[in-house]
């Protein structure tokens, strides 16, 4: 699998700004954020996309969202509330392929999070 954006934070080759990071994970902040708070947990293990996880990674996507729930707690934020979405391919709106879990708060967050009305 080629590297990735995210592989090149992992390595140090390109500047993000880090947040939190243990051997399995890196948390960081978004460089376009859509709400106040909005940062990335992503593994360190390259895992393309939700379809690519396999029953080893179990633990490891475990993780990612207990260092989000971690991560709240500590910035303030888990009592009032949170979204946390992790997208799969193109329609789902993944455009790196290195899976992540987006956290966003400081903000009531609508539902559904599009603006433009489903056409079924």
């Amino acid at each position: 699998m080629s590297e990735t954006l995210f592989t090149k934070i992992i390595n140090r080759e390109i500047p993000a700004d880090i947040i939190y990071e243990d051997d399995l994970s890196l948390a960081f902040n978004d460089i376009n954020p859509q709400a106040p708070v909005h940062f990335l947990v992503i593994p360190k293990k390259t895992i393309a996309t939700v379809n690519d996880i396999a029953e080893a990674d179990r633990e490891l996507v475990g993780h990612l969202y207990l260092v989000a729930a971690k991560l709240a707690k500590s910035m303030g934020f888990s009592e009032d509330g949170f979204r946390t979405v992790m997208n799969c391919n193109e329609h789902g709106g993944q455009t790196v392929f290195h899976i992540h879990l987006h956290v966003l708060a400081g903000k009531p967050m609508g539902w559904p999070p599009y603006s433009e009305k489903l056409k079924v």
